[in-house]
């Protein structure tokens, strides 16, 4: 038996450079669709005393003869949470590690990715206006993989962290695209978007769909804060509403789970999810009123892009 390999945040980065993270991502959800792809649900552990917690993605990829789980910790500090996270791949054949890589680039590479799958199924074809919410790593992934997916004619961006930051820090941003403005602030971003990507690690809703001036494709990510949500809860019931994956997501995004507690909002109101987008078996929006994708983050995504890069370590 041979050790795994040892894959740090460094060298993963510089792997993840190679691949084609929104296409590995396609391929996995074609085969969910297919039954080849197996998707459990997120589990949540709590360190005791309020501590923090963790929380493991698992998943299997039958054609690529893998599994394997991603481990995420939440460390409450006194100076600030903590969050890190490594994949563990497996072999199904011989039952033995084969790789454990830093998750902190996947995880920021296949976020962003899985929303720029959901943008390119989703937003309108005539869709121009695009608009984030966030500045961090998370953001910036987004930008990377959903600039090409549309005609934009103008890029916005809005973060409340946005004047605390040096005259460096912001130009580093409007260099990631010269369609790209700062916006100062977030009824300026968001007004006429055609498409609206919250990339926060808030715990509370950034955004109200109820304000906006016309209906939009609106997408929301996960943070490891219990019951996160990006969105007021009640709004779901007003949005045609997606996500990454239908049978596990409504029992993780903190917004679908209060909604359904406290609006009467039903998992069967999801109009599909990437499976179903991907494979053409879900309904698109028609724009009549706003559509909602929430991506909770699934093992599988990490596990394929951890599949990938051992590949492509092997062959080197």
């Amino acid at each position: 038996m041979s050790a795994p390999l040892v894959i740090d945040q460094q060298h993963a980065r510089q792997l993840l450079a190679q691949v084609d993270v929104p296409q590995i991502l396609r391929n996995l959800f074609r085969d969910l669709a297919a039954g080849q792809a197996v998707q459990p649900p997120q589990q949540l552990v709590e360190f005791p005393a309020g501590k923090g917690d963790f929380i493991n993605y698992g998943g299997v990829l039958a054609e690529e003869r893998v599994y394997g789980v991603k481990t995420s910790p939440y460390i409450v500090r006194e100076q600030g949470p903590l969050v890190t996270a490594w994949t563990l791949l497996m072999s199904m054949d011989s039952g033995q590690p084969l790789m454990l890589c830093d998750a902190g680039e996947l995880t920021s590479a296949r976020t962003a990715a899985t929303t720029a799958v959901a943008v390119d199924a989703l937003a309108a074809t005539d869709a121009r206006r695009l608009t984030l919410i966030g500045s961090g790593p998370i953001a910036r992934a987004h930008l990377h993989y959903a600039r090409g997916l549309r005609e934009w004619q103008d890029i916005r961006l809005y973060s409340p962290s946005l004047g605390e930051q040096t005259a460096e820090q912001r130009q580093a941003l409007t260099d990631l695209d010269p369609r790209l403005v700062l916006s100062e602030s977030l009824e300026q971003a968001v007004m006429d978007a055609d498409v609206i990507l919250l990339c926060t690690s808030s715990a509370s809703p950034v955004l109200d769909p109820r304000q906006l001036s016309k209906p939009a494709l609106i997408t929301s990510i996960s943070t490891n804060a219990v019951r996160a949500h990006e969105v007021p809860p009640a709004t779901l019931n007003e949005m045609d509403v997606y996500c990454d994956y239908r049978v596990t997501t409504p029992g993780s995004a903190g917004e679908m789970r209060i909604a359904a507690e406290q609006h009467g909002w039903q998992a069967e109101a999801i109009v599909g999810d990437l499976a179903q987008l991907i494979s053409g078996t879900a309904k698109k929006p028609d724009y009549q009123r706003h559509a909602f994708f929430r991506s909770i983050g699934l093992g599988l995504e990490d596990i394929a892009l951890a599949n990938a890069l051992y590949r492509l370590q092997r062959a080197d």
